[in-house]
């Protein structure tokens, strides 16, 4: 049972299961110390509450709801980061959430608990990696992964702003804002930081800022993208990775786009983690 969860995203549905039913049924005070409260006055006190907010819930179909999402986008993203860059990525964009609502706490000073902007996050992630992949709301309407999250973007903006009235009430729509841009900016960083990344650095400088344009520096680069173990690697993602080192062989590197550069790099970095295992 559940055996299409990978192992952040269990340990991460159990921990938000736990907390809400021990503060449902056992400690009715709990959410009261976990909840994450816009105000430096309190935070000072409260520091915790930057990460806890993220294990408390509303209610059953508060938590449900948010599972069930984080179900569903969680486990294809891990799959494809790696489990240290997914947790990582998760509370960066959950904190994100938290920091926005502070930033914008003169619109809505209110007490955040869920982890949908952790979760949003995920969502963003995975609208960055397969853009068009259909996403049935409610079972019924698809809608592009892109599409989605800029459709959510613009119902938290106007909904943080009042824009929606009594609609976008009781839902902390700049923690939602906060998990897409906590989430962007990491990935932003680990792609910039990634050794294939620099490699790219010091190729483009090499091969176009002293030869000119041209193909004359693909075959090392594509050549390390082959080298790529597929070991581990999910039979969607052994596909797009040797759909799009063919397209650099026929194309050039130049020819591909900032989103298959993106699979190559996080590829590349899970390659090196599976490599370079942590010791226990």
């Amino acid at each position: 049972m559940f055996s299409f969860l990978t192992p952040w995203v269990k340990r991460l549905i159990a921990a938000n299961v736990i907390v809400f039913v021990i503060s449902a049924y056992f400690r009715p005070d709990l959410n009261y110390f976990l909840a994450f409260l816009p105000d430096w006055g309190y935070i000072v006190g409260h520091p915790w509450t930057f990460v806890t907010y993220m294990f408390a819930h509303a209610s059953w179909s508060h938590l449900i709801f948010n599972m069930i999402s984080f179900g569903f986008f969680g486990p294809r993203v891990e799959a494809q980061m790696g489990g240290r860059h997914f947790i990582t990525m998760y509370f960066i964009a959950g904190l994100g959430g938290a920091l926005l609502s502070l930033a914008l706490k003169s619109v809505a000073p209110y007490p955040i608990v869920g982890a949908s902007g952790a979760i949003f996050g995920v969502e963003l992630v995975y609208a960055m990696i397969w853009p068009h992949d259909r996403i049935y709301i409610w079972g019924a309407l698809p809608v592009e992964a892109r599409w989605l999250v800029i459709g959510q973007t613009a119902y938290s903006i106007f909904g943080g702003f009042g824009g929606l009235g009594s609609l976008g009430g009781g839902v902390a729509h700049f923690a939602h804002l906060g998990g897409y841009v906590g989430a962007f900016v990491y990935l932003r960083f680990i792609d910039y930081r990634s050794p294939l990344r620099a490699y790219q650095r010091k190729l483009d400088t090499a091969t176009y800022g002293k030869r000119g344009w041209g193909l004359s520096g693909d075959g090392e680069e594509i050549a390390r993208w082959e080298a790529i173990p597929r070991t581990g690697l999910h039979a969607m993602n052994v596909e797009e990775l040797d759909r799009v080192i063919a397209k650099a062989k026929k194309l050039g590197a130049r020819s591909l786009t900032p989103d298959e550069r993106a699979f190559l790099h996080r590829m590349s970095l899970r390659g090196a983690e599976d490599a370079n295992p942590p010791v226990q």
